[in-house]
C-alpha cells in the first residue's frame, strides 16, 4: 500500500471523528504541499513561558547557507561527480516573474550537470520563489551552487544539503502529516516543523482572564498573520502559536499550509491514541499503560497528594508546593508525550513524560511511593525511549539527583550508552540512541518487565 493510500485509510477509519469540514481542511493542506525538519532548543523543568520545546525529531541535516555559504555535500550514488558520486541539495531562490526567467536558471543548472528532481513555485507580489530539489556533482560546493544561480538571475538564494527523505513527493508528505495529526494531538508541533523546516515554535496559552495570552490572541486575526520570517496562528485550545524562521522568510503558500494543519487539529479536538497495554507485574498485580493528556490533570493531582515530599522533590527539583502547577504543561500534547500507569481500579500511580527540548529530548518519571521498585519506572522509561527513537531523536536525557538510585538504575537498565554530568548541583544522565541502541529500546515490554 502506498504512503498516500495508507494515510487516507487511516483517516477514513476514524469514521464520524473525521467530518466533512475536517476533510475540507485536509484538502486545503494537500493543495499547498510540503517541507522538512529541524527543531529549536529549550531547557528547564518548570513550564516555559513561551516555547513548545521542540523535538524532534528526524535526523538533522547541517544548517543551510546563504549565497556566500560553503560546505561539502553529502554523497549519493549514481551521480556525475568524481567516482560516480553526487549530492542532494535543497535550494530556494527568487526569480523575476517574467517569461523565460525560470528557463534561463534551468539552463544554467543543466550546464553544470545539475539535475532538477522537483520544483515548487511560491508566487509573491513581486517575483516568484522557486524551491528546488537538486542532484549535483559531488564536488560542487554550496558557494559554487549559489554563484551559478545568482549569475542566472536568482536572488536571495538559500541552499541546504538534502537526503533521501526529501525524495518523497510533497502531496505524500503532507497527507502523512495530516494523518499523524488526526490520530494524535501531540503531533501538531512536530508536523508544523516538518511542514515548515528549521524553525522555532512558541505557544502562548490564553489565561482565563485578560492576561498576556489573551492580549496576544486578540492581536492576531482569526485567519492568522504573516510577517516575513514570523507567522502567528490562533491555537486550537486558545492563545497563539508563533512560528519563527529567521534564516528564511515564509511565503504565502507556506502560511496557508500551516493554517490548514492547525485548522485540522482544531476541528478534531483533544485526542490521544486509544491503545493501552495491560501488564502483569512480577508480584502478580495488573497495571495498564496508556497515553495521557490534560484530561488526566485531576487524577495526576490526586496522585501528587498521595506522594511523599521526598518523591515529589526528586521529580520536580523544587518546592513541593509548586508540583501541581507543572501538570498542565507536562500533560499538554503541545510539549511532548505522556504515558500514564493506572491500577485495575483505575487509580493513577505513575506518569512518564517525553518532552521535546530542541535538539535534545528529556525524559522524566514519577511513580507513587507505594508502587515504586516494582519495575514500573523501567517500563515507562523503555517505552518513552522507544517513542524517542521512533521520532528520530539521537539522544534522551534525564535530570535527577545522585541520591535518586531508582532513576539512575532505570537509565542503566536501558542497556544504552550513557553519559553523566553535574549541572547546577543536579545529575544529568544522557542516553545515546544509535541504531543498536534503538533496537534495544524496542525490546518487547513483557520481556523487559519480567526481568525487573
Amino acid at each position: 500500500m502506498s504512503d498516500v493510500t495508507d494515510a487516507v485509510v487511516r483517516l477514513v477509519d476514524h469514521g464520524p471523528t473525521v467530518p466533512a469540514l475536517v476533510l475540507a481542511s485536509l484538502a486545503a493542506l494537500i493543495a499547498t504541499a510540503g517541507f522538512h525538519t529541524r527543531w529549536s532548543r529549550r531547557h528547564g523543568q518548570a513550564p516555559p513561558a513561551d516555547d513548545t520545546g521542540a523535538r524532534p525529531p528526524t535526523a538533522e541535516r547541517p544548517a543551510g547557507t546563504g549565497p556566500a555559504g560553503s560546505g561539502s555535500a553529502g554523497s549519493e550514488p549514481g551521480g556525475s561527480g568524481p567516482g560516480g558520486e553526487s549530492a542532494l541539495w535543497r535550494m530556494r531562490t527568487t526569480v523575476r516573474d517574467a517569461p523565460g526567467s525560470l528557463a534561463v536558471l534551468c539552463a544554467a543548472l543543466a550546464d553544470r550537470r545539475i539535475d532538477i528532481l522537483s520544483l515548487q513555485t511560491h508566487p509573491l507580489t513581486e517575483g516568484t520563489v522557486d524551491e528546488f530539489l537538486l542532484r549535483a556533482p559531488g564536488e560542487l560546493s554550496a558557494a559554487e551552487l549559489a554563484e551559478v544561480v545568482t549569475t542566472a538571475g536568482g536572488a536571495r538564494t538559500w541552499t541546504e544539503r538534502a537526503d533521501a527523505h526529501d525524495l518523497v513527493d510533497a502531496p505524500t508528505r503532507v497527507l502523512g502529516l495530516a494523518a499523524r495529526t488526526a490520530l494524535d494531538a501531540a503531533e501538531l508541533p512536530l508536523a508544523l516543523r516538518q511542514l515548515l523546516g528549521r524553525c522555532t515554535i512558541r505557544s502562548l496559552p490564553a489565561p482565563a482572564d485578560d492576561g498576556a495570552g489573551a492580549r496576544a490572541a486578540a492581536a492576531v486575526p482569526p485567519e492568522g498573520a504573516l510577517e516575513d520570517t514570523v507567522l502567528r496562528l490562533r491555537a486550537p485550545e486558545g492563545g497563539v502559536i508563533s512560528v519563527e524562521r529567521p534564516h528564511l522568510p515564509f511565503t504565502p503558500a507556506e502560511f496557508a499550509r500551516a493554517r490548514a494543519l492547525v485548522e485540522l487539529d482544531a476541528r478534531l479536538g483533544p485526542r490521544v491514541p486509544r491503545g493501552r497495554d495491560v501488564l502483569t507485574l512480577p508480584e502478580g498485580s495488573d497495571i495498564t499503560v496508556r497515553r495521557a493528556d490534560t484530561r488526566d490533570v485531576p487524577a495526576a493531582k490526586a496522585m501528587h497528594e498521595r506522594c511523599s515530599a521526598r518523591t515529589l522533590g526528586m521529580r520536580y527539583h523544587g518546592p513541593v508546593g509548586d508540583a501541581d502547577r507543572y501538570l498542565n504543561h507536562l500533560l499538554s500534547p503541545r510539549f511532548g508525550r505522556t504515558l500514564a500507569v493506572q491500577t485495575a481500579s483505575g487509580r493513577l500511580v505513575g506518569l512518564g513524560h517525553l518532552l521535546w527540548d530542541g535538539d535534545e529530548t528529556e525524559v522524566a518519571l514519577l511513580v507513587e511511593d507505594g508502587w515504586q521498585r516494582r519495575g514500573i519506572g523501567g517500563e515507562l522509561l523503555a517505552r518513552l525511549v522507544a517513542m524517542a527513537a521512533d521520532a528520530g531523536c539521537e539522544s534522551v536525557y534525564a535530570i535527577t539527583q545522585a541520591s535518586n538510585t531508582g532513576m539512575v538504575a532505570a537509565m542503566r537498565g536501558l542497556g544504552l550508552p550513557l553519559d553523566y554530568q553535574i549541572e547546577e548541583g543536579t545529575l544529568v544522565v544522557t542516553a545515546r540512541l544509535d541504531p543498536a541502541a534503538q533496537a534495544a529500546a524496542r525490546l518487547p515490554q513483557a520481556e523487559r518487565i519480567g526481568r525487573e
